[in-house]
């Protein structure tokens, strides 16, 4: 992991590029396919209730239907933020000006900088970033999308990208790419997003600055990272021991091969260093690591809706035997254990289940079982005190699993005294109740080994808080 020697950049209010009330657009046109149209339209799009001032020095009169100006000087309102979507070395200059007219912060999506070899000229953004102290994030990225502002500077238009819910989880990416892929994905992914962020070649705002904020934002209870490499080391570090106990974060590093890496430099410029470096500290400070976007999504998703679990005793529940016996594997794969039930739940259990339902865990409550059956498994082993988090496995293919099963587990799952998640599978059927139960606060999974890895992150960051 590398670290300047550069004087620290503190730009501990990042607010008005995420939360503007007045928004330039420099490079917007009324051409469609061009990044400056779609910018704009997103705006239109998304509702945005602020001043919007679209910049274009081939223009006069309009764009889009708001009055246009050739010059950022031009605009006599005070502006919170600028857009920057010009050709690269047109962006200085533009950049300047966005400075004398005392812009609060720019967002720089134009490439053609760093990640091309071309240094010198992302050098000039930076000298005017801090001439200014005005925050710049990019060059070369998509920039910010926030849910609650209804403020989106990404030119991915918005017929193309499915737009998540609000909630508690920020999605940060130093890729745009694997930001926007991932983004779509988020809207079906049973959690809700607060903010995006795609910061690219990190010329001013970098992964520092922006998990400091991330990490006292009162809208993030997640934070979930895609990176590539950090160029102030020394001070991720400082602010990885604050950020990691106040919330989780959840992050993937790129480059672990050295082809991967080499990968990266040329991607964003960044600088992608010894992978076990990383690793290290990313264990020594708590932070949750995913191995692709997959495990991303997951552990946002349990991280996002369920309570810290206080050990690693795993109950099964199933109307499947079968899928008893695989939730068995993955658990105990992930370093997780299957609990040994009191006497007393036995008893009530017992009493509870048909004699065909043997007790003993993983619990098979039978293909035939209703909703009742359900309800008086979670009630019983829910309140054994060897239980510290339970996997219910709910085929609804079987003739007794309705929409009945799926209120007793948002039942159980609104109470939120252990985490518990759901497995299952299948079509159309399954689905609807799988969305229900998701948008209910109940992370499903489509396999046991998902909802095991899942498990054992949120366990391992709860022994790292209750450690501290």
């Amino acid at each position: 992991m590398s670290s300047s020697h550069e004087a620290k950049r503190k730009y501990a209010d990042l607010d008005p590029i995420f939360n503007p009330k007045s928004v330039a657009i420099l490079g917007a046109t009324d051409k469609p396919g061009k990044v400056g149209h779609a910018i704009m339209q997103n705006y239109i799009d998304v509702g945005f209730s602020g001043s919007l001032y679209p910049i274009n020095i081939n223009t006069t009169g309009s764009i889009m239907g708001h009055e246009a100006y050739r010059s950022i000087l031009d605009v006599k309102a005070k502006i919170d933020m600028a857009v920057i979507s010009v050709p690269a070395l047109a962006v200085p200059k533009v950049m300047d000006e966005c400075g004398k007219a005392h812009v609060k912060g720019v967002v720089v999506v134009s490439g053609g900088f760093a990640e091309i070899g071309e240094t010198k000229l992302q050098d000039k953004l930076v000298t005017i970033s801090r001439k200014y102290n005005m925050p710049m994030i990019g060059p070369n990225c998509l920039g910010v999308m926030d849910i609650r502002a209804r403020n989106d500077t990404l030119f991915l238009p918005t017929f193309k990208i499915d737009k998540p819910k609000i909630g508690g989880v920020s999605f940060v990416s130093q890729s745009g790419s694997v930001g926007s892929t991932t983004l779509d994905l988020i809207s079906g992914a049973g959690f809700g997003l607060s903010r995006f962020i795609s910061y690219g070649n990190a010329a001013v705002v970098d992964e520092v600055d922006i998990l400091k904020y991330l990490s006292h934002d009162i809208h993030t209870q997640v934070i979930v990272f895609y990176m590539e490499g950090v160029k102030r080391g020394e001070e991720f570090v400082e602010v990885a021991k604050t950020a990691t106990m106040l919330k989780p974060v959840v992050i993937i590093k790129a480059g672990s091969t050295e082809a991967g890496a080499g990968a990266a430099h040329s991607h964003t410029a960044s600088l992608a260093g010894s992978y076990e470096a990383y690793d290290a500290v990313f264990r020594q400070y708590g932070f949750v690591r995913a191995a692709d976007t997959d495990d991303l999504l997951d552990f946002a998703k349990i991280f996002d809706t369920q309570p810290l679990a206080t050990g690693n005793r795993i109950a099964v529940i199933t109307n499947g035997g079968g899928h008893g016996v695989l939730a068995t594997d993955a658990i105990y794969h992930n370093g997780l254990t299957l609990p040994q039930l009191t006497k007393k739940t036995e008893r009530i259990l017992r009493k509870a289940m048909p004699p065909t339902v043997t007790i003993r865990m993983p619990l098979d409550i039978g293909g035939d079982a209703d909703s009742a059956r359900f309800e008086n498994a979670l009630d019983a082993i829910s309140s054994d005190p060897g239980v510290d988090a339970l996997m219910v496995i709910t085929l609804f293919q079987t003739p007794g699993a309705d929409d009945k099963v799926a209120e007793s587990i948002i039942g159980y799952g609104a109470k939120r005294e252990k985490p518990v998640v759901v497995v299952s599978m299948g079509g159309s059927y399954t689905k609807s109740h799988i969305e229900v139960m998701e948008n209910s606060g109940i992370p499903v999974y489509s396999s046991t080994t998902a909802a095991a890895r899942s498990l054992a992150a949120l366990i391992g960051y709860a022994r790292y808080r209750n450690t501290k």
